[in-house]
């Protein structure tokens, strides 16, 4: 599996905002057709840089089926707020079987956590998609990716040059827009990553002052023994 350059890897590793609100469009207008991200709020998007105002915007694009029924008894659409979940394509998973010839799109939010590799192994599936070699036997409806399991997937290729206009100018290639969105992705299934890098420095920071008050300490109550 091709190893990435990714800005959440190691001890201080962090999230790129930027990477991460484009792959959020990613998601928004080419993932989102298909795949659901069960986990996530509208609300969660502040966490990625976006405004107060900015989410509620986006949450009204969504139109979102009401907790509780109206006053005649019937369930009602209205546009999304912030409390609301992020609403899927699909209503129940047999109309995304339905939709799919029988195959059941995964869930995205924690799909990064769900695959040996991470964030490599998912960038890997977006960007494998080739002809198959001379002699590859194909089977209908399948396509040929190099990284996954079999060579065959029947998602065909998900991005393409240009599919999507990044408001910050990026361009958008195959291997820009699978990088962001597999950023956000990795957020959705981590979104205290940040929190914990920064609590595990100030433990081992704390750790290491202690260590050293103790030794010192012993050397002062050990100093005049023989």
């Amino acid at each position: 599996m091709p190893r990435q350059e990714w800005s959440f890897d190691g001890i201080f590793g962090t999230y790129d905002r930027a990477s991460l609100q484009r792959g959020f469009q990613v998601y928004k207008e080419v993932c989102s057709t298909c795949h659901p991200v069960k986990h996530l709020y509208f609300r969660d998007l502040s966490e990625i840089g976006y405004t107060e105002e900015e989410v509620k915007a986006i949450a009204a694009s969504y139109q979102v089926t009401n907790a509780e029924p109206n006053d005649q008894g019937e369930m009602f659409q209205r546009p999304g707020r912030p409390s609301d979940p992020i609403p899927g394509p699909f209503p129940n998973d047999q109309a995304a079987r339905a939709a799919n010839n029988g195959a059941l799109p995964p869930d995205q939010s924690l799909i990064v956590k769900a695959r040996e590799w991470g964030p490599d192994y998912v960038y890997a599936i977006l960007t494998g998609y080739k002809e198959p070699p001379s002699g590859f036997k194909l089977l209908e409806g399948m396509n040929y990716n190099e990284y996954f399991p079999g060579h065959q997937i029947r998602m065909p290729p998900p991005l393409s040059d240009g599919a999507v206009t990044f408001a910050d100018g990026t361009p958008s290639t195959v291997p820009q827009m699978a990088h962001d969105v597999v950023t956000f992705l990795s957020w959705a299934s981590e979104p205290n990553l940040e929190t914990r890098h920064r609590t595990g420095f100030k433990v081992m920071l704390f750790l290491i002052v202690t260590a050293g008050v103790f030794y010192a300490a012993k050397r002062k109550i050990w100093a005049t023994a023989h």
